[in-house]
């Protein structure tokens, strides 16, 4: 159960959902669950079991909350004594009659991001190069052959946009898709497409003023809604006067790191807030 409890989150993390695991840490006397038992759950799949009965209906229950509440990876450690009179600080009493006391670790895990560099070209190289210390998978999409492989993508595509979109299922495995594209033709397809998509993770778009203003009327005439439009990052990157593909990669990795921590980059540090 163990290995397919841990199996079943890996696979949950690597399509860029948010879990939710218990796992038995230690028993004493009567209880349901012995240590090393398991539960892992998403908001809408739950695989293993702690032991059942009320403990088990609290956890999940406390499961739920923590996945609901949690934007970065977060844990707690619980006591749960399974006796309605359970006493002391650190314990929560059950209404059971088991008798024993069971602790529980409980953590939620972050997907660590998955992007998408629909172009392969000087921009996605310096950020498939960042991304390397970080740990950070990375797929990529170019229509041009000699662009579409980067060193240590996890996919590479290098079908006509069209045919990219026709043939996928749901993008929702990565976390951030960035239109890098050498054609701008190419990029407001993909925009159009994405748009239109069940995609719910993060666009960015990489552009001057003019490009998203056009991108931007396209779209609305073809009836994408604004509030779909504004939720369309543009121009990537946090605005640190960027350059060169280098700097840019910098930018933009820096502010899916902040997103991906729920750190607001304009927000000034504990000192500046004294």
């Amino acid at each position: 159960m163990t290995l397919r409890v841990l199996k079943w989150v890996t696979e949950q993390l690597l399509v860029s959902k948010k879990v939710a695991m218990a796992t038995v840490m230690s028993t004493s006397g009567s209880v349901p669950g012995k240590s090393g038992a398991r539960l892992g759950l998403t908001t809408d799949s739950i695989i293993g079991t702690i032991g059942g009965a009320g403990l088990e209906v609290k956890v999940i229950q406390r499961l739920r909350e923590m996945l609901s509440e949690a934007t970065t990876a977060t844990g707690e450690v619980q006591t749960y004594g399974l006796n309605r009179g359970a006493k002391g600080y650190e314990v929560i009493p059950l209404d059971s009659l088991c008798g024993g006391r069971v602790t529980l670790a409980l953590e939620v895990i972050i997907a660590m991001p998955h992007i998408l560099f629909m172009g392969g070209g000087h921009c996605a190289k310096a950020m498939s190069l960042g991304l390397q210390p970080l740990g950070w998978s990375f797929s990529v999409h170019d229509t041009r052959d000699d662009y579409s492989t980067l060193e240590g993508a996890t996919e590479s595509h290098h079908c006509t946009v069209a045919e990219f979109f026709a043939s996928e299922g749901s993008l929702n495995r990565f976390s951030d898709i960035l239109l890098l594209g050498h054609d701008w033709q190419e990029d407001e397809e993909r925009l159009l497409s994405l748009l239109n998509s069940d995609f719910s993770g993060r666009i960015g778009v990489i552009g001057s003023r003019s490009k998203w203003q056009a991108f931007e009327q396209k779209a609305l005439s073809t009836g994408i809604s604004q509030i779909a439009l504004d939720s369309v990052n543009c121009p990537i990157g946090l605005n640190i006067g960027a350059e060169s593909p280098e700097e840019i990669a910098i930018a933009v990795l820096a502010e899916i790191i902040a997103a991906c921590k729920g750190v607001d980059p304009d927000v000034g540090t504990w000192r500046d807030q004294s």
